[in-house]
């Protein structure tokens, strides 16, 4: 009987939370930055412990067993629970704390250059920044707010857009006087193209085909260049002077303003994404984010201008 009341592994318990949450192993995995394997593996350790399946093919996806299910509610709330424990150890000393999560690239390029006014301005608040892998990663025990990119539509939260998204090409100053001067779109056939690979889970986002098109220009070879998996990556190619990158203005803003890179045409194509300040509407109910939400509004002004 006493086996029946241990407590199963926690590793094994968020593994299998995350995929019930996700219905998949692979984005369980890229959440909890392991292996597919390790997941599908931690998963089975539970069955085992538990003495039923707990997860089962459906088609070509998964669903949770009665078994699954059943247990689903109470381990979410647990794991609510320990981020709350660990939040209230956090502030023993007496001092807020704010976590916040941004995608890793907008937290490298525009984020974690600004964060320390923040605190310069409001030395009360202690921050902790958390660089998701993924820019519309959300529902993450222990997290207060987030910068999240998308279309705007974020049911159960509150939400203020921080930047719009127009994709234009940007590359080093060095490349507009060089042996092949960039005087207009078509002269990119002499440039290398930097390329975002992109996914499209989601959504759609202009390539350089789009941007191309938009400019009016069609003897282009689209088909080659370099592919990067992450913009910030991209964007230091093109500060080295590797190619040409399409960007945004909310990851090119510093580089631009600081003549590491420049714009060398006008042409832009509008998305319907943008960069959003999203949270709990319980969450603006405390001043701390209050303060945070309005200087993320102001700093993204005066980065657009």
């Amino acid at each position: 009987m006493a086996l029946s009341h241990r407590l199963p592994s926690l590793n094994a318990l968020r593994a299998f939370e995350m995929v019930a949450q996700h219905l998949s192993y692979a984005k369980a995995a890229e959440q909890l930055h392991v292996t597919k394997a390790a997941v599908a593996q931690q998963v089975r350790l539970l069955e085992a412990e538990i003495g039923t399946p707990l997860v089962q093919r459906a088609g070509r996806g998964l669903s949770l067993t009665e078994a699954g299910q059943a247990g689903l509610r109470d381990l979410r709330e647990g794991f609510a629970k320990l981020a709350a424990g660990s939040r209230r150890m956090r502030e023993t000393r007496g001092r807020d704390l704010v976590v916040i999560s941004a995608g890793a690239s907008f937290a490298a390029t525009w984020l974690v250059r600004r964060i320390g006014r923040f605190k310069q301005e409001h030395p009360e608040i202690d921050v902790l920044l958390d660089a998701a892998r993924s820019a519309t990663e959300m529902d993450r025990e222990g997290i207060d707010a987030y910068i999240v990119w998308g279309t705007g539509d974020f049911p159960g939260y509150t939400s203020v857009r921080l930047f719009e998204e127009h994709a234009f090409p940007v590359c080093s100053p060095r490349l507009l006087g060089g042996s092949l001067p960039l005087g207009e779109p078509g002269d990119l056939k002499h440039h290398t193209l930097l390329h975002l690979e992109w996914d499209w889970h989601y959504g759609a986002w202009p390539d350089w085909e789009t941007w191309l098109n938009t400019a009016g220009v069609t003897d282009v070879d689209v088909g080659r260049g370099i592919w990067f998996n992450q913009m910030s990556i991209a964007l230091e190619a093109a500060i080295q002077g590797q190619g040409i990158a399409l960007s945004t203005r909310a990851l090119a803003a510093d580089e631009i303003s600081q003549g590491h890179l420049v714009a060398p045409f006008a042409t832009s194509v509008e998305t319907p994404f943008g960069y959003y300040f999203v949270c709990r509407p319980e969450t603006m109910r405390g001043s701390k984010f209050v303060a945070l939400r309005q200087w993320l509004i102001d700093e993204a002004a005066s980065s657009r201008l």
